[in-house]
């Protein structure tokens, strides 16, 4: 599932096409995805404006002038295209490829930038777990976002408020660090990669780095560091690519994945000074990956 720096980069390549974009017609092609789509759903659409595209956790939230705030989820292989004229481009590259096939091509959006071009933007879900819901109020009022944690992206994630929000917890590390009640847009890839910055086994107790002492607490602060910068490295890589989407050519960029443990079974930890290799274990139905000698 595309975790919150691939949505990230996909807001980012969307927002050149789609914020102040009038929506001239919206073709559903069923009338679901993952769930019903909202009634009167192109009509509520149609004539409007997108005033602003914007992000919380793993959630794409489209805000329209005079309409519903639209929420889009990716799901398991949902996807974004950008069509203008003869070309095609999707936002946002994935470590499991997206699909590009038209038959599982399910809402269109046609739509005239500010500059006059006419563009299209498909949403394509081969398995359909994704889904789009109308928000008719604040958009943080939606069930699908109120209980939402705190996010990844900025100091305020610190390793005091880890402490606060892991005190007592008995469950494992990666497991707290999923749990989108705590922290909102945390997925299986970073909490992996963000463990390995910090030196810290999935497997251990959460409420271990909320004990009393100068230990647990530098642990806390070693987490909460891996986990903002293993996010904004992300960010930072789509983003730097996404900058040859404003320069003549018009092309959109792509997030490059660089893993240091997921998906790398049996390789040699990168960590420096570690002789290890990293293994691959199941926590509650998924992979983790991570490196037993040096992840304590």
């Amino acid at each position: 599932m595309p975790e919150l720096p691939e949505v990230e980069t996909v807001r980012r390549g969307l927002q050149p096409v789609m914020e102040g974009a009038h929506i001239m017609r919206v073709e559903a092609r069923r009338p679901d995805l993952r769930f019903p789509l909202p009634e009167r759903f192109a009509e509520r659409l149609e004539g409007r404006t997108v005033t602003a595209l914007g992000r919380r956790a793993k959630y794409l939230t489209a805000h329209i002038d005079g309409g519903p705030t639209l929420i889009c989820h990716l799901g398991m292989s949902g996807s974004f295209r950008v069509e203008a004229g003869a070309d095609s481009d999707m936002p946002g590259a994935f470590h499991h490829e997206r699909s590009k096939a038209s038959a599982h091509d399910h809402v269109v959006f046609h739509m005239e930038v500010p500059r006059g071009e006419t563009v299209r933007v498909v949403f394509n879900d081969p398995r359909r777990f994704g889904f789009m819901l109308f928000a008719e109020g604040a958009s943080g009022d939606h069930p699908m976002l109120a209980g939402l944690g705190i996010e990844p992206t900025g100091n305020a994630l610190d390793g005091r408020l880890l402490q606060e929000l892991f005190q007592g917890r008995k469950s494992p590390l990666k497991a707290a660090l999923l749990d989108q009640r705590l922290i909102a847009g945390l997925g299986n890839i970073y909490v992996a990669e963000a463990l390995w910055r910090a030196g810290l086994s999935p497997l251990r107790a959460a409420g271990t780095i909320a004990e009393r002492g100068k230990k647990a607490a530098a642990r806390a602060d070693a987490l909460a560091e891996a986990v903002r910068s293993v996010i904004a490295d992300a960010i930072q890589a789509g983003g730097s690519s996404l900058r040859d989407y404003i320069q003549a050519d018009g092309s959109l960029g792509y997030f490059q994945h660089s893993f240091s443990v997921y998906d790398r079974e049996g390789e040699r930890c990168t960590t420096p000074g570690c002789k290890g290799h990293i293994t691959r274990v199941v926590q509650s139905g998924r992979s983790t990956f991570y490196c037993p000698s040096c992840q304590r």
